[in-house]
């Protein structure tokens, strides 16, 4: 009995821990200039008390299976919590959406966690208020029952709090944004005025491909880039190709790396059409093709202000934006393909997404169809700000 109750305390000092970091992180870095910022992060403590109380008075069950299952209960809410600990921190890192529940999928790890730390707890007081004498229904009945009342109601205070924190910041304009400035005083440049693309940004585009609306590829592509330096690795799973692909270049210097290899040595001529967000305004969004460009009106981009344009454009130029598109339609230039290019021209007058489609017969594509379509997302974020690029290694 000696063993199960350490055991059964070290599981209650983990999930304290756990939760206690988590209300760390809120009540020392959400600050999204709410309110009641402070409230929501002393409100977010209550689970760590919770999971405190088991420590005290830890959940002993009578024998082998109730015991096991005490114990699948309260591992069952560290692995919910490790990684959800590890998400909150990263959205205060990153900044970005500024509530901390922004949806159902978000939230419900949290709520299991909370009703299965209820839970925990609830057995062990249940024990301690009916005494070790009592009968095991009893104890469970109680138990849930203090769980499941713990849980509405530290689960709706923390829901209610974040909740009217978010509603009361609906109105004012972010602190900042990875897209651009926030300030709402700042007024978009037009969709034909010039633009450009940032000094420096981090670069995230995803590439699909479809065939009468069946996918049959894609194209995750990640890096960073300052001036003409940059670096960056593309997972991509298509009929042509298939594993992770890596450009990198520093001054005169430039490297590749193929699917299951290491970095090699490469000529500056190699890369030179891999440059991401700056090879899409000069072959796309030049100022000759966005004369014509449709005027979408000003939207809000995380907080940022960015006006929405859109233009046509041709699958040619479609593939000279966006080189990476060989990786599904290999020498192909689509030159019998149409689409468009939706484009975000930020207050600081460069473009920070670029949204857009292709689609055309289905034979470029290399498999039976009608229809052939290629998708692509772009994000530069973080503009403008000093990074380092590093050489790889090997």
């Amino acid at each position: 009995m000696r063993t199960r109750t350490i055991e059964l305390r070290f599981t209650a000092a983990v999930l304290t821990a756990l939760w206690g970091l988590g209300a760390l992180y809120i009540l020392l870095g959400y600050r999204p200039g709410g309110p009641i910022d402070i409230v929501v992060g002393l409100v977010a403590i209550a689970p760590t008390a919770i999971g405190a109380a088991a420590i005290a008075w830890p959940p002993l069950v009578r024998g082998e299976r109730p015991f096991v299952g005490v114990m699948s209960l309260g591992i069952g809410a560290i692995l919910l919590l490790i990684p959800s600990t590890g998400s909150v921190l990263n959205q205060l890192i990153n900044g970005g959406s500024q509530t901390l529940l922004p949806s159902i999928e978000v939230a419900y790890p949290w709520f299991l966690a909370l009703l299965a730390t209820s839970t925990f707890t609830g057995l062990g007081v249940a024990r301690q208020t009916l005494g070790g004498g009592s009968s095991g229904r009893a104890r469970l009945v109680r138990g849930i029952g203090l769980g499941v009342t713990a849980t509405v109601i530290v689960g709706s205070t923390f829901t209610g709090v974040a909740v009217a924190n978010d509603l009361a910041l609906r109105d004012r304009p972010a602190a900042s944004s990875p897209f651009g400035p926030t300030d709402p005083n700042r007024q978009p440049p037009g969709c034909s005025d010039p633009i450009e693309a940032g000094t420096s940004a981090l670069l995230a585009v995803q590439m699909t491909a479809s065939i009468d609306g069946h996918p049959i590829g894609q194209i995750q592509l990640a890096g960073e880039r300052t001036g003409d330096d940059l670096r960056w690795t593309a997972d991509v799973a298509t009929d042509h190709a298939l594993g992770r692909f890596g450009v990198a270049r520093i001054g005169s210097r430039a490297w590749l790396q193929a699917p299951g290899g290491a970095w090699g040595t490469a000529s500056i001529a190699q890369v030179n059409a891999d440059e991401i967000d700056s090879r899409v305004l000069a072959a796309a969004l030049t100022s000759d093709l966005r004369t014509t460009a449709e005027n979408h009106g000003l939207e809000f981009i995380e907080g940022a202000r960015a006006r929405h344009c859109r233009i046509e454009v041709d699958g040619t130029t479609f593939v000279e934006a966006f080189p990476q598109v060989s990786w599904f339609v290999g020498a192909d230039t689509l030159g019998h393909w149409r689409g468009q290019l939706d484009y975000w021209i930020f207050s600081d007058g460069e473009v920070g997404q670029v949204q857009g489609s292709v689609s055309g017969e289905a034979g470029p594509l290399g498999r039976s169809g009608i229809l052939g379509k290629i998708d692509v997302t772009l994000d530069a974020t973080e503009r403008d700000r000093f990074r380092l690029i590093v050489a790889p290694a090997g």
